[in-house]
């Protein structure tokens, strides 16, 4: 066995021996919370997408319409390419290469703004949830609250107690 074994080894025998009186007394009362249920369903998290398709809407529609009128001056480049003399069809392939570099570049950095932005409201939502978490925890005197697990029975499923604490806190 080599030292970081040894190290694990203890520490669980440690952890162990400190919850085996808690354990021996009373069963630990156990929860699990679905975050994905509550990004979907929790009204907080709708608030925020929302929001976010709201603030970037506008921008979306107009990397629409740059991307279709690029379409068309290619589609339009194509046809008429046999009857352009080399300096214009040089000139028109260099101008469309222009525009999509344009075009990705706007693209890229919608991208990044609307990631930026949803990271930002998704924090605000994890904050909330968490706290809506913690009132459950508390408030029925729950040990431990797992937001990952391989498989839950439904009967520690708190998800539902904790979209409607979180609903209930979202006027405030």
């Amino acid at each position: 066995m080599n030292t970081m074994q040894f190290k694990i080894a203890l520490a669980s025998l440690m952890a162990a021996a400190l919850f085996a009186p808690h354990v021996q007394a009373q069963e630990a009362k156990l929860g699990f919370v679905n975050t994905e249920r509550i990004f979907r369903e929790a009204a907080t998290a709708k608030q925020a997408q929302a929001k976010l398709e709201q603030e970037f809407s506008k921008r979306e529609k107009e990397l629409v319409d740059i991307g279709n009128n690029l379409k068309q001056a290619s589609e339009r480049f194509e046809r008429e390419a046999p009857t352009l003399s080399e300096s214009q069809r040089t000139a028109r392939q260099k101008q469309l290469i222009d525009q999509d570099r344009e075009f990705q570049r706007k693209r890229r950095e919608f991208q990044e703004d609307l990631n930026a932005r949803k990271n930002e409201e998704q924090q605000i939502v994890v904050e909330r949830a968490n706290r809506a978490v913690k009132q459950v925890a508390e408030s029925e005197k729950f040990d431990v609250i797992f937001q990952e697990a391989v498989y839950i029975h439904p009967r520690l499923d708190i998800t539902d107690k904790v979209i409607r604490a979180l609903n209930a806190s979202a006027g405030r």
